[in-house]
């Protein structure tokens, strides 16, 4: 007997992508935007001060992989609760995320605000640059705690379609720490010219504000996350057991890789300061494009992990196919805007003709490798996890960016001395490698697991 054919309806499908994916994408798009903000004002005093903010920030991205890792593993477990409209199990589920987030939390917070020196020394041996980040890291190091309450909670919230809400939020706190960061860092109205300090000052802030908004929208104003306190705890050791072999491979899927970025950063830190300001600079407008396309993958991961919930699992490999598509088509687009406009954006930063150059042939390089990057990752982030296949994909991420990726940027950078450009293309190996992986495993079907079936 012939298999009928899932037929997904195209406008329907872009509807619910408007609604789903679109917040995410600005929500993205906003928080990328922030940090391009943050990096020219601070660019604007020097490529030293650039390099002591990029730097320093390399702590807080290791934690926002780490946060993203457990928020991402968990939030397969509330998709597929929403697609069966059980609150009460996602409310557990939230509760047990924010704890274990929040205790993560600690364990960076301490060592940022007793011995930020030598959390910098891990990461470059320039000692002007060592002076400037430490008060960065230490005055910084509030956002670890509330990151690790409002990760989870934002996460509950797109999981459960709700992703207007933390582009609301997103956008009042863009605009706060916009507005400090121009006062703190420069000076203006009556306020001291902190630089580097103010940077850090006005992100603390920011992200404590955040965290009160996500408190009041949720709690205050009785969102249907909203319930008494003892729903988002007294979880049952299926639960717990469950999701820990889901959301672990996760957290050291996206661990590893952000300790993997933050270790290419170590290596391109040694090759001198202006090259490291070019990488910095390209990354964070890289990120600005990435992190706008990421928020496929997290749209993957709800549509697709609704209809896995509701045990339509054809459905939800054509879904799946259909959206990988689509990303790659917009990975081609994204990887050529940003090859085109590059020349452009880099005249923003106050660099040397030498940082110029570098900085273009990075971008250039970023371009050409997104389609690839996008495929690969709107898989790892959002197929695979989804499904519950998250020990795979953690084997494909760690083990490319640590076998593959990271010996040929220390070769190239440390032992063959190449220009930055040469080093940041060495690195790119790994998605090539990556995409291979991916491709075999969605066609295998393997990632498509119910986990909530029996729950």
């Amino acid at each position: 007997m012939e298999t009928k054919p899932i037929i997904i309806e195209n406008k329907s499908l872009y509807r619910t992508l408007a609604r789903v994916a679109l917040p995410i994408a600005l929500q993205s798009l906003i928080t990328s935007s922030l940090n391009l903000l943050d990096n020219l004002m601070v660019g604007s005093l020097g490529e030293v001060d650039l390099a002591a903010v990029g730097l320093s920030t390399q702590l807080f991205f290791v934690h926002l992989g780490v946060m993203f890792g457990f928020a991402s593993g968990s939030s397969a477990f509330m998709a597929q609760f929403w697609g069966k409209k059980d609150l009460v199990s996602i409310r557990k589920v939230v509760g047990f995320a924010v704890l274990v987030c929040f205790s993560i939390s600690m364990l960076f917070f301490l060592p940022a605000v007793l011995i930020p020196e030598k959390v910098l020394r891990l990461f470059t041996d320039i000692p002007e640059v060592i002076d400037l980040g430490k008060d960065f890291v230490r005055i910084a190091a509030i956002c670890f705690l509330t990151l690790g309450i409002t990760y989870p909670l934002s996460a509950s919230l797109r999981a459960t379609q709700q992703t207007s809400i933390p582009l609301k939020i997103s956008a009042v706190i863009f605009s706060i720490n916009t507005v400090l960061n121009f006062i703190l860092i420069f000076g203006y109205f009556g306020a001291p010219a902190m630089g580097v300090k103010g940077a850090a000052t006005a992100t603390a802030i920011a992200r404590l504000t955040e965290l009160c908004l996500y408190l009041y929208v949720i709690f205050v104003r009785k969102n249907l996350l909203s319930g008494k306190f003892g729903e988002f705890f007294g979880w049952a050791r299926p639960m717990v057991t469950r999701i820990l072999i889901t959301a672990v491979p996760v957290v050291i899927n996206e661990t590893m890789w952000s300790l993997g970025m933050a270790t290419y950063n170590a290596a391109y830190g040694r090759m001198g300061i202006t090259e490291f300001a070019a990488v910095q600079a390209s990354n964070t407008l890289n990120t600005l494009f990435i992190l706008a396309i990421f928020s496929l993958g997290d749209a993957l991961l709800i549509l697709v992990g609704q209809r896995i919930g509701m045990g339509q699992m054809d459905y939800a490999f054509a879904l799946a196919k259909r959206l990988l598509r689509i990303g790659f088509f917009v990975g081609i687009v994204s990887g050529g805007l940003l090859i085109l406009t590059s020349r452009f954006i880099i005249l923003l930063f106050n660099f040397t003709a030498e940082g110029q150059r570098y900085a273009l042939f990075i971008l250039c390089i970023y371009g050409a490798f997104m389609p690839l990057k996008v495929y690969s990752g709107l898989n790892i982030v959002g197929t695979f996890r989804c499904g519950g296949d998250t020990r795979f994909a953690m084997c494909v991420e760690v083990g490319s960016v640590w076998l593959i990726g990271v010996p040929l940027v220390f070769f190239g950078a440390l032992y063959l001395s190449l220009p930055i450009y040469f080093v940041v293309l060495m690195a790119q190996t790994e998605e090539v490698v990556k995409i291979i992986i991916c491709r075999m495993r969605f066609c295998s079907k393997k990632w498509l697991n119910n986990l909530v079936h029996d729950m």
